[in-house]
């Protein structure tokens, strides 16, 4: 009899993908809007798109996501850790490489 329980190694944090949730995507995406500087990130925000990489609802933890901004400007990424959004400094290619590395473990 051992003192110590073993922790279930096949049991995992409940993952929702919610790459299809648009409320929650609107919600992180004018939140990530609001971080925006005029003049520097956006002139007009008419044309502004924003492509997520992947989202998910993590049993534990809350959001993971990493998504772009794509304003006349220039293209913002950013990411979403659990009640946590911050803008990274990323190219395009880390930006694929990071959702590529993501999806192939939690997809």
């Amino acid at each position: 009899m051992s003192l110590f329980k073993k922790k279930n190694e096949n049991t995992k944090p409940k993952e929702i993908n919610a790459i299809n949730n648009t409320q929650l995507k609107e919600g992180i995406a004018n939140s990530a809007l609001n971080i925006l500087n005029k003049g520097e990130d956006y002139d007009e925000l008419a044309y502004t798109k924003v492509e997520f990489g992947y989202l998910f609802n993590i049993e534990g933890h809350g959001i993971e996501s990493l998504f772009k901004v794509i304003t006349d400007k220039t293209t913002i990424y950013f990411a979403v850790q659990g009640p946590k959004l911050m803008r990274l400094d990323f190219s395009e290619e880390l930006f694929r490489n990071t959702v590529d590395g993501f999806m192939e473990i939690h997809g």
